[in-house]
């Protein structure tokens, strides 16, 4: 049966969002024009694989000719790759227009300037793309993936997933990336015939980051031979998709950095601590002595940030060119069955993982972040006890996909359990930050985040 998933959570008398006037594009159906058109477009697809350069790629690259495909078949677009056409569908989905309002470390009321899930995967697909043109693997995908990474993180970031998590305990958890791989799936409604985006293996595989075995084994129940089959055969993903998880690190090491020290919490002084960045910031002053003035704080901040990123993208280049020359895959599946392959040296591993205790102790951990992470993920547990017990509260659809899920375990016997549970995670972790703060208002009389 089809899965009849609502991801809309968007406020407006309706409840509804209106779609891109753009967002046509990513939806053209090639071959429109019957045999001859679906043949025209398939000479052209290919075409222009070549043109974007796919030539070039190495013969470990994931090429987009080879994609292992859809889980409903189309033909291939006139004008684009398979990748190029994932990259498109997941902009224009409504899941990605939320990020622009969901947490990364501080909450959207915080401040303008803070990176937001957007933000942060913008940053992560230029720093993959700009790493996986020297590697000469599929910059496309690598573009597609790290856009689409965090499509189902919650509301609040990692507060509003553990809340979500151990409310959802009883009932298989939550975990974001299998969250993303659910939007992309079956919650975002977009085409007549199926639910989600229809995107490659490729691209679905690299938004599965991590995934338990439980939940791959479901996965592989579901779909043999599929995204969860590499965890219970503990594979890897394709190249493409192990570069974007460390593209990520890099990301967010870095402009959690920036939003620190724009915050207050975190200092230029208590970095000098930190031997990668340090060494960065001292080169900037002996080279740009005024760099030194206290005036001169945010353009030394960024500098140093600059230096730090393009010496990890050069590590990560250098370290990756010397593991696959050693591997010599000559294929992306070989590269599937290989230990993985995408990383830093141990030197700047080591380094990167000095940064991230820093940040840890002196940022997450921070009290003024801890404080609000407490009343975020208040906020996230009283909206899940609320839906569960009142299930008719939530956005017309998913309430009635809470009536459906009661309704079939009563007519299976089962009438333990919160048949409806996965629904409402469903319908909190399409929230934004202010969306969840509105509906915990409206539901509770109370405003814990302002």
């Amino acid at each position: 049966m089809r899965a009849n998933a609502d991801a809309l959570v968007a406020g407006g008398a309706a409840g509804r969002e209106a779609p891109s006037p753009l967002a046509a594009y990513a939806d053209i159906p090639a071959g429109a024009a019957g045999a001859a058109g679906e043949a025209a477009a398939a000479a052209a697809a290919a075409a222009s694989a070549e043109g974007a350069g796919e030539s070039l790629l190495a013969p470990y690259a994931c090429h987009s000719a080879s994609t292992r495909g859809r889980r409903h078949a189309q033909a291939a677009a006139p004008t684009r790759t398979e990748y190029q056409r994932d990259r498109d569908r997941i902009v224009h989905s409504t899941a990605f227009r939320r990020l622009v309002y969901k947490t990364q470390v501080f909450l959207n009321h915080e401040g303008d300037l803070f990176r937001t899930r957007l933000t942060h995967s913008l940053e992560v697909a230029q720093l993959g793309r700009s790493i996986a043109r020297s590697l000469r693997i599929n910059e496309d995908l690598v573009e597609a993936v790290s856009l689409a990474h965090d499509l189902g993180h919650t509301p609040f970031g990692h507060a509003g997933q553990d809340a979500l998590n151990a409310c959802m305990a009883p009932h298989g958890g939550f975990e974001h990336n299998l969250q993303s791989l659910r939007v992309v799936d079956a919650l975002e409604e977009r085409y007549p015939d199926y639910d989600g985006l229809n995107l490659t293996f490729e691209t679905r595989e690299g938004i599965l980051k991590h995934c338990s075995r439980a939940n791959a084994e479901r996965l592989e129940a579901s779909e043999p031979g599929g995204v969860g089959a590499r965890f219970l055969r503990r594979e890897q993903p394709g190249l493409e998709a192990q570069l974007c998880n460390l593209a990520d690190e890099i990301a967010y090491n870095a402009h959690d950095i920036d939003d620190g020290v724009r915050s207050g919490l975190i200092t230029l002084a208590q970095l000098r601590e930190v031997p990668l960045f340090d060494r960065f910031r001292a080169d900037a002053e002996r080279e740009h002595p005024h760099l030194a003035a206290p005036q001169a704080e945010r353009r030394l901040l960024h500098e140093a940030i600059r230096r730090m990123l393009s010496a990890q993208v050069y590590d990560v280049i250098d370290a990756t060119s010397a593991a696959l020359a050693d591997a010599a895959p000559r294929s992306a599946d070989e590269v599937r069955r290989l230990p993985p392959l995408v990383g830093f040296s141990a030197a700047m591993r080591e380094q990167s993982q000095a940064l991230k205790r820093f940040l840890f102790q002196n940022l997450y951990r921070h009290p003024q972040v801890m404080e609000t992470t407490g009343r975020a993920q208040q906020v996230v547990r009283e909206l899940f006890g609320i839906y569960a017990a009142r299930p008719e509260e939530m956005k017309h659809r998913f309430a009635e996909r809470a009536a459906d899920a009661r309704n079939a375990a009563v007519t299976a016997g089962s009438v333990a359990g919160l048949p409806h549970a996965r629904t409402v995670a469903d319908f909190i972790a399409g929230m934004t930050d202010r969306f969840a703060v509105r509906e915990h208002e409206r539901l509770t009389g109370q405003r814990l985040l302002s």
